[in-house]
């Protein structure tokens, strides 16, 4: 299990070559909660933005991720999704239970590499309740209903 603060910054590098292909900057989750894949950029001053499938990772290093090779780069398509920090973020969402009781405000993510599922959520109460209590973490085994405001979980 692994928190996408964690993975932010990584380098992605080739198995085959060992050339680094580019930085970890953002995950594409779907609709029903699943890590859908890593978003990747590359390129010096003027830099392209890729997907790289979850299926396509080799590994999850806690220095850089691995890939067989550059071909699993994808284009990124027109993106209806959710990714966790750039466009339809869930950075900074709300989440609330199934009972209506307002959870936090989401900072992080814990996901299972293998399976691509988030089994977790790190949230916010806001700065001064952070440094005095710290943040929490909510776990779940069922997929959110993520909506434009507010994110619904199962709390366990």
């Amino acid at each position: 299990m692994r928190t996408f603060s964690l993975l932010k910054g990584l380098p992605v590098l080739e198995v085959k070559t060992g050339n680094k292909i580019g930085d970890v900057f953002d995950l594409s989750i779907s609709g029903n909660g699943q890590v859908k894949g890593l978003l990747l950029r590359k390129g010096g001053l003027l830099k392209k933005n890729y997907l790289i499938g979850i299926e396509d990772v080799a590994s999850f290093g806690w220095d850089g991720v691995m890939i067989e090779d550059s071909s699993v780069l994808k284009a990124i398509p027109k993106i209806d999704e959710y990714t966790f920090e750039s466009h339809n973020r869930l950075t900074g969402k709300m989440l609330m239970s199934r009972e209506g009781e307002r959870l936090g405000l989401l900072e992080d993510v814990y996901f299972s590499e293998e399976l691509g599922t988030i089994v977790g959520y790190e949230l916010s109460d806001g700065f001064f309740s952070d440094v005095l209590e710290g943040k929490r973490v909510i776990k779940t085994d069922e997929p959110p209903a993520i909506g434009k405001d507010a994110i619904i979980v199962n709390v366990k």
